[in-house]
């Protein structure tokens, strides 16, 4: 199953913040042994998150969605995900008990009285309203809770929020994923080659020691190494050494020098 990722906000794009979901998914995901297939970045614009969220529907792949899912005006999310759907959105009963929940501890907290219609508190409501067959995620930080509809799982864009959250689907619903081998990588500097003249040797690696797959990164200008390419193959188990063994090797036949190995 491809896992894929969507991080929605236009403080994103603008760089007004960085994002850490990225890096942070791929960390969760390597401590399960799975492994990120793809990732977009949408700005707060309704349909173009629609059209992204219509093509993760119809993926079939296991996808987080950061962000925008609150109820101010530039959270399009819900929204989107109801449009890309063609479905209705509605307030979900479980979402709405959890979020009166939370009103009833601000107020405690405040020292204020319970007051669950008041126009503000009314409004908190919205972040309850999914797109209808939604199922919610529920949040240990402040019990607003985030939703799923099939593959495609909705969290908040606070990392606070976000992270437990998506751990929560990934051991719960997703635990049959998880892989016991973790996901290797073994690659050596290259020295003296090209791309273009190492391809053949690549794809041959490929064919032989599937599901292996090999990489390649050139740099023109590296510092320390100068001109080079770490090549290299990443996979599970022991084919992966295999494979290694003969890609450098390949390469050497190839008239390459090799310089360091890394191991991931």
């Amino acid at each position: 199953m491809n896992i894929g990722t969507v991080i929605i906000g236009d403080e994103i794009l603008s760089g007004k913040r960085r994002d850490q979901h990225l890096a942070r998914l791929i960390e969760m995901l390597a401590a399960r042994g799975l492994a990120l297939a793809w990732a977009r970045y949408v700005g707060d614009d309704r349909a173009r998150i629609s059209e992204t969220l219509a093509q993760a529907f119809a993926s079939g792949d296991l996808v987080f969605s950061f962000g925008g899912i609150g109820a101010t005006p530039d959270d399009h999310t819900r929204q989107a995900a109801a449009d890309a759907l063609g479905v209705p959105l509605s307030l979900h009963p479980d979402a709405r008990d959890l979020i009166l929940a939370r009103i009833r501890e601000m107020a405690a907290e405040q020292g204020e009285p319970y007051e669950p219609d008041r126009p503000d508190n009314a409004r908190r409501l919205n972040m309850g309203v999914f797109p209808a067959g939604a199922a919610i995620i529920p949040n240990p930080y402040n019990k607003i809770p985030g939703f799923s509809v099939g593959h495609v799982h909705f969290v908040p864009g606070f990392p606070v929020m976000a992270w437990p959250m998506v751990e929560s689907v990934l051991d719960g619903r997703y635990a049959h994923l998880h892989q016991d081998v973790a996901l290797r990588e073994r690659s050596v500097l290259v020295f003296g080659s090209m791309e273009s003249t190492l391809t053949p040797l690549m794809e041959e690696i490929e064919t032989r020691f599937a599901p292996v797959k090999v990489f390649s990164l050139p740099s023109v200008d590296h510092p320390l190494h100068g001109r080079h390419i770490e090549l290299g193959v990443k996979g599970r188990g022991e084919i992966v050494d295999a494979a290694f063994e003969a890609l450098r090797a390949g390469a050497v036949a190839h008239g390459a020098r090799l310089g360091d190995e890394m191991v991931r």
